[in-house]
């Protein structure tokens, strides 16, 4: 039986403060995004940034669902974007509910590859010549070490100016200041990562190892 007066307390019968402490977190992150949102409402000029680099985000990531399209009718993934939450904020006189989606806290894409091994990437746009490390929230940091950790391909697919398209390992990502001395990737950083196109398709996972192909590289190895 669920009784709701004994949540906040722990088996033994002590106060319980994890759900308080899950809480205040939420409480805080949902303060920050309405300080952003109220500076960027008081500055026109961030606003028309803004509205610019959500068409633009919006436009790759239309742009990797048809990449995830093209390698599901191949045979070699299946590979989806994780849903946006929908905040309904009430209906009107005519039973029409209004609402807005909200920005989902986890990586926007994960699934399976042909080989059986999980994959997940987190999407992001620029139009800057860098992107920052900090751009990857807290809550996809660690589901993306989670998924790492459990033996996932984890990446962060990067869009620079919708003209140049990377895929940046996670562990790549996470150790920015140990790698290049500072918590971002410039364009010249990021070219190792660099994706090729083929017929408007982005090739999201072009060279990408898979389990079957490395164990007949052994196999072949040792028969040499």
């Amino acid at each position: 039986m669920i009784q709701m007066g004994k949540w906040n307390r722990n088996r033994e019968g002590y106060a319980d403060i994890t759900a308080g402490i899950a809480i205040g977190r939420v409480s805080q992150e949902e303060r920050k995004i309405a300080m952003a949102k109220k500076r960027l409402m008081s500055d026109p000029r961030r606003q028309l940034i803004g509205k610019r680099n959500k068409t633009a985000g919006e436009a790759f990531e239309r742009w990797l669902t048809n990449a995830c399209e093209f390698y599901l009718r191949n045979g070699w993934a299946h590979i989806e974007k994780t849903p946006e939450p929908f905040h309904i904020t009430g209906k009107d006189a005519n039973g029409v509910v209004r609402g807005y989606y909200e920005k989902k806290g986890q990586p926007d894409y994960k699934g399976i590859l042909c080989d059986g091994s999980g994959i997940m990437f987190e999407a992001k746009h620029t139009d800057s010549n860098k992107i920052n490390q900090n751009v990857v929230t807290d809550t996809q940091w660690k589901s993306l070490d989670i998924y790492e950790k459990f033996g996932a391909h984890c990446y962060v697919m990067v869009s620079m100016g919708l003209m140049k398209f990377y895929r940046v390992p996670w562990d790549i990502w996470k150790k920015m200041k140990e790698l290049f001395g500072h918590k971002f990737m410039t364009e010249q950083e990021l070219e190792p990562y660099r994706l090729l196109e083929k017929q408007c398709t982005i090739l999201i996972l072009e060279g990408v190892e898979l389990k079957d192909e490395n164990a007949e590289n052994r196999t072949d190895s040792e028969t040499e």
